[in-house]
């Protein structure tokens, strides 16, 4: 059977109102440089292991695209060092770790994403 779209995904978009800042808080986030080409002066595309990227976008942002519920769930091999390092690098934070397991913080735009072990 041909199929008309992949059963893939991508890319995920996150609005972001400045996206050379939105480039330098996610990559540091992520631990990734700061070295790749912002295209069209408003997407910032994360390279991201396992082939979805992030794509951060200023053109898309607006008070309304905001994520008010995780749209990525970040992965962390040790949640309670995570949520230390995220608490000492100042990240808003917005809930504890539940269940051993998982907690969300907001990106400086008021993006909603999750890390999760």
């Amino acid at each position: 059977m041909e199929k008309p779209v992949l059963n893939q995904v991508r890319g995920v978009f996150i609005p972001v109102s400045n996206i050379e800042n939105a480039r330098d808080w996610y990559c540091r986030l992520l631990g990734l440089p700061t070295d790749g080409e912002i295209f069209f002066g408003h997407i910032y595309v994360l390279p991201m292991e396992g082939g979805t990227n992030i794509v951060l976008d200023s053109k898309m942002y607006s008070v309304e695209s905001i994520h008010n519920v995780p749209v990525i769930q970040l992965a962390s091999d040790d949640i309670e060092k995570s949520y230390k390092l995220l608490q000492a690098q100042h990240v808003e934070i917005i809930t504890e770790i539940q269940n051993n397991h998982w907690f969300n913080i907001k990106d400086p735009y008021g993006n909603v994403l999750m890390v999760c072990e």
